[in-house]
């Protein structure tokens, strides 16, 4: 079964950013010859809750697409894996099984859904903005971001992006999909998705769940969603 990472690294000192920024055109020579790895994305991170147009220097992903786990574990045991969690002060990566995809990213379908999910879901939306829109779209997001990152409910979040203020990835942890859909239907997010179908903000959209299957390093200190696979687990 298809394996989904999403690997964060957290770069603290001046040269060590200086550093990440330049692997992420090295890390593009490295990647496509990495054993089972199907599909990735260099992405960097917004500041704040992370859904905004301010970038976050010090904030960094990697997601990949495996054939399955055993790929996966041997995979970001390697480099550009290996190196990047050497240099980082921080390094957290999701592990992950795809539920359900609508949508193309850069006109594939990376993800091989395997069933919904029961329990703990992760959602994730990938969207090219139409640059005569990105300014109405970032009207909207940073109020998302403030109500995503306040709600009760949000396990974890986190906003990543392949090119600034165009290519935009929204990444959140949810207890069960009744909680994540109640989110969307109401306020602003509700306001923003209407606006997308009306106004036709997007070149290109994918929407993708995924089951939380395990977690390795810290973020911010600690595991965030550790007692969630434990509770999967029992």
């Amino acid at each position: 079964m298809q394996t989904v990472t999403l690997s964060l690294f957290r770069f603290d000192s001046p040269l060590s950013r200086l550093w990440v920024l330049g692997q992420m055109g090295a890390a593009r020579l490295v990647l496509p010859r990495v054993p089972g790895l199907a599909f990735w994305k260099l992405c960097g991170s917004g500041t704040g809750e992370g859904f905004t147009p301010r970038p976050n220097w010090g904030v960094w992903a990697i997601l990949s697409a495996w054939e399955d786990m055993g790929a996966a574990r041997a995979g970001l045991a390697m480099n550009p894996y290996a190196k990047w969690q050497a240099r980082a002060d921080e390094q957290y990566t999701l592990y992950m099984e795809p539920a359900s995809v609508r949508g193309h990213w850069g006109g594939q379908r990376p993800f091989q859904p395997a069933g919904e999910v029961t329990g703990p879901v992760a959602a994730m939306t990938r969207a090219t903005v139409k640059p005569a829109r990105a300014l109405r779209f970032w009207g909207r997001v940073p109020d998302i971001s403030a109500k995503v990152g306040s709600d009760p409910n949000v396990m974890f979040k986190i906003g990543i992006g392949e090119v600034p203020l165009l290519h935009q990835v929204t990444f959140s942890v949810w207890p069960d999909i009744a909680s994540m859909a109640a989110f969307a239907r109401r306020g602003p997010h509700a306001e923003a998705i209407r606006a997308v179908r009306d106004e036709g903000w997007f070149n290109e959209e994918l929407y993708a769940r995924f089951r939380l299957i395990g977690t390795a390093g810290t973020w911010q200190g600690h595991d965030p969603l550790a007692q969630t696979i434990q509770q999967e687990a029992a």
